[in-house]
């Protein structure tokens, strides 16, 4: 007798197994009782032979046997592998869930003698520990009448040694010639026993309370079949290796996952989670509701979800599943998870992490509205899928991810439109073919470029920002020790004057001015030694109720303190920066049109912006001076127009009042950028021309020379210089604008001090005519004609 037995041995299972053919002598007898059958003769004469052997009938439990009677159980199984058949079918007798097989069909022995001596027949990813679960819903099945969808395909990858090949074949079970009869150590099982079983899956435990080993027979035999699906394997890893990086796949996916569970009501979600877990963003909006577990943003994972949660999906990526959200509310409470789950409209719910090759993982969710359609058991129906649905959420972030890239590399990095072409070329040609395996990208350099360099920078920010401060602790300290005062005057606590001493010696020591610490200091104080006090006194002493909640009206919510002069002045600097910068972004879209330069601007508190223009920064067109003279004209225009724009905002907020400098900084001499690719960004390239860099740092600090005043004042451009080329040419411009009434007649010419590592710098100071009739632009186009007719 040919048999395939079991690689593991003395496996232990709910089910004594008796290998028994009475279902075949049923049949035989079925045939015998009517004589007109065609195989009335045949089979009352093999039923007459095999009556001979009543031990195949009622069944034996040594496997041995099945050597014994090798031949008896041939004829007796012969009405099932028909000689026709014997070359087609991949078919055997078997023992379901002991995995022994006999008989084998010829192709089937033809198979295994061509696998190698070293083969074992086994399934592929099946957990065999999970074979005595198996059982007992099968035996749940047969006996309970309580249908459970275990099932789930079994495929047998077997070598070929002859072409040096592993074929695929998915194996299909019939039981139909057994039956299981339960034993008096086999305990009654409830509808109770039956939701703890949905529950547990993994847990074998429990299912060995349930249905203890060797508590039911399983009487008879089975069969096996197996079909060749090596092609269609194949073509499935084709199409892995190319699934589209698109985030659209995942649309389809909740219609597969769907047909895998059956439930046409399923909900998929995806969401996505740092895993340090300091904080995590759901990004994937694959529908409306791209998660049924969390929000667009929860910060803290340990406070949205339960302990249970968050040990098994995110510290030891389980799968998890929860089949009656109801059940869970009883045991967790409600939690964020549960309301947001609940909200979803759903009562079971699986939970499948992901790890990701960057810094994320994932979580696949499962959601249906009805309680344990989604539970323990079909949650491993996905074991299977969980490698490609790894691969297909890997690409569809990384897709995200090159989508949102490629948004902030147009709107906030440095690769800037203009430069876009050589960065492109760069990456072609290390894509090309031609390219050696250990190329590295080429820097991305420009040569002979014209800088320009521009501030517009808020004078005395960081006073105002300190007074503000200052301020706001002295107002709330004062509102404090009056709190305080009308505290002790009821109550004549000893320890009151105490603490109205300490917040009047703090008030005193900010009185002329606050140092870097005092800040601290003074919220430390107010957190620790006052808001406890105020707690107790307003819990205990529903008298001061009132004069304390009145207190804590002043104070911010979030902060904890008061925060009224620094949030005025906070807003002041973002609406003045994101004034400056949005006109200038505009206004430098149309200075682009007439010749592309490289431009770049920072938010401080002001402005301030690089630009870079040359041959070398575009490929369309060529270059001539009078684009960088046009340039320099619109540049020093456009200050004036930034210094518009930040004088009517300091009017629209008197109480802040906080006034600007602009600094122009001239460089005729041309010199080299190069891309850092450490830092993303374009700087200087060689020693020379850091030269520019150290003077750009250094200048709107410095001074005239030989006095005290700051070279950047308000109400003035002030444009720095090195050549008296220089110094002619701005004088031309400034003329010009001041007949547009954009520059008074007072001009300055004065020497800058000595810097360190430079020396000699010039400087010119024009100031700014806020009361111009008209506070219409001069158009680019009418710039350049204006440029041309001042080079003449």
């Amino acid at each position: 007798m040919y048999i395939l037995k079991s690689p593991i041995e003395d496996k232990e299972l709910p089910i004594k197994i008796h290998i028994s053919f009475e279902k075949i002598y049923s049949y035989l007898e079925e045939i015998c009782l009517d004589k007109t059958d065609i195989f009335y003769d045949s089979a009352s004469q093999l039923l007459e032979e095999m009556n001979k052997y009543p031990l195949l009938r009622d069944g034996f439990t040594d496997f041995s046997l099945l050597h014994t009677y090798e031949n008896q159980i041939q004829k007796l199984l012969s009405i099932l592998f028909p000689g026709l058949l014997q070359s087609n079918e991949i078919k055997a007798a078997s023992i379901p869930f002991d995995m022994t097989s006999f008989m084998l069909s010829k192709r089937f022995r033809n198979i295994i003698d061509n696998a190698g001596d070293d083969y074992v027949f086994d399934v592929r990813n099946f957990d065999n520990q999970n074979m005595y679960i198996m059982t007992c819903l099968y035996i749940l099945s047969y006996l309970y009448n309580y249908h459970i969808d275990f099932k789930r395909p079994f495929f047998y990858d077997i070598p070929d040694k002859r072409t040096n090949t592993v074929k695929s074949y998915r194996a299909l079970y019939n039981a139909d010639f057994a039956s299981i009869i339960k034993t008096d150590a086999a305990p009654e099982i409830t509808e109770e026993d039956i939701k703890i079983l949905l529950s547990n899956f993994e847990n074998i435990d429990i299912w060995k309370e349930k249905f203890p080993p060797n508590s039911y027979i399983f009487k008879g035999f089975g069969m096996i079949n197996l079909f060749d699906v090596t092609q269609d394997e194949v073509i499935s890893k084709i199409k892995n290796t190319f699934i589209k990086r698109n985030i659209s796949s995942l649309h389809k996916l909740e219609k597969q996952i769907r047909q895998l569970f059956n439930l046409p009501d399923l909900k998929l979600g995806i969401s996505i989670y740092n895993k340090d877990r300091e904080s995590h963003s759901n990004f994937i909006r694959h529908n409306q509701n791209h998660s049924l577990i969390a929000k667009d943003i929860c910060t803290d994972p340990e406070h949205h979800f339960c302990n249970g949660i968050v040990d098994r999906v995110f510290n030891t990526s389980l799968t998890t599943t929860i089949p009656d959200l109801e059940s869970y509310k009883d045991k967790m409470g409600e939690n964020e998870f549960y309301k947001t789950v609940r909200g979803n409209k759903l009562q079971s719910i699986i939970l499948v992490p992901i790890e990701l090759s960057n810094s994320f993982m994932a979580i696949l969710e499962l959601g249906s509205p009805t309680k344990y359609e989604l539970n323990s058991i079909n949650a491993s129906k996905l074991k299977d899928i969980l490698p490609v649905l790894s691969i297909t959420v890997e690409r569809s972030i990384d897709e995200h991810q090159n989508l949102l890239e490629s948004i902030i590399q147009e709107n906030y990095t440095t690769i800037h439109p203009s430069v876009k072409w050589k960065f492109y070329n760069a990456a072609d040609e290390f894509i090309s073919p031609s390219t050696n395996s250990n190329s590295k990208l080429k820097n991305i350099s420009f040569k002979n470029v014209y800088p320009l360099y521009g501030q517009c920078d808020v004078k005395g920010s960081s006073d105002a920002r300190n007074k503000a401060i200052q301020e706001d602790l002295s107002t709330q300290i004062k509102s404090t020790i009056q709190l305080f005062d009308k505290i002790y005057n009821k109550e004549s606590l000893l320890v009151y004057k105490e603490i109205i001493y300490r917040l009047e010696n703090t008030l005193s020591s900010i009185v002329d001015g606050i140092k870097t610490t005092d800040e601290l200091i003074i919220t430390d104080l107010l957190k620790k030694d006052i808001y406890p006090i105020l707690n107790h006194i307003k819990k205990t002493k529903p008298e001061f109720k009132s004069l304390i909640v009145s207190y804590e009206s002043e104070i911010d919510p979030n902060l904890n303190i008061v925060y009224k002069k620094r949030r005025a002045y906070e807003d002041f600097i973002t609406h003045l920066n994101s004034s400056l910068a949005k006109y200038l972004d505009l206004s430098q879209k149309e200075a682009q049109k007439f010749y592309p330069h490289y431009f770049e601007r920072f938010k401080t508190d002001g402005l301030d912006y690089n630009m870079y223009i040359g041959d070398s920064i575009t490929n369309t067109k060529e270059f001539h001076p009078i684009y960088i003279q046009n340039l320099r004209l619109w540049q020093l225009q456009q200050q004036c127009e930034l210094e518009y724009i930040a004088r009517d905002i300091d009017i629209e907020h008197p109480e802040i009042s906080l006034q600007v400098t602009s600094l122009i900084l001239v460089h005729s001499v041309p010199l080299d950028i190069k891309f850092r690719m450490d830092e993303k960004k374009f700087d200087v390239d060689g020693a020379y021309n850091m030269r520019y860099e150290i003077i750009k740092k250094r200048i709107d600090k410095s001074y005239i020379k030989d006095t005290t005043e700051r070279l950047t004042q308000p109400g003035k451009i002030a444009i720095v210089y090195t050549h008296e080329h220089d110094l002619d040419e701005y004088l031309r411009y400034i003329e010009y604008l001041r007949k547009q009434e954009y520059f008074l007649n007072e001009i300055e010419f004065l020497d800058i001090e000595d810097l360190q590592g430079v020396s000699g710098l010039k400087a010119i100071r024009v100031a700014i005519n806020y009361n111009k009739a008209s506070k219409d632009e001069i158009s680019f186009q009418k710039l350049m004609e204006i440029t041309k007719i001042i080079s003449d």
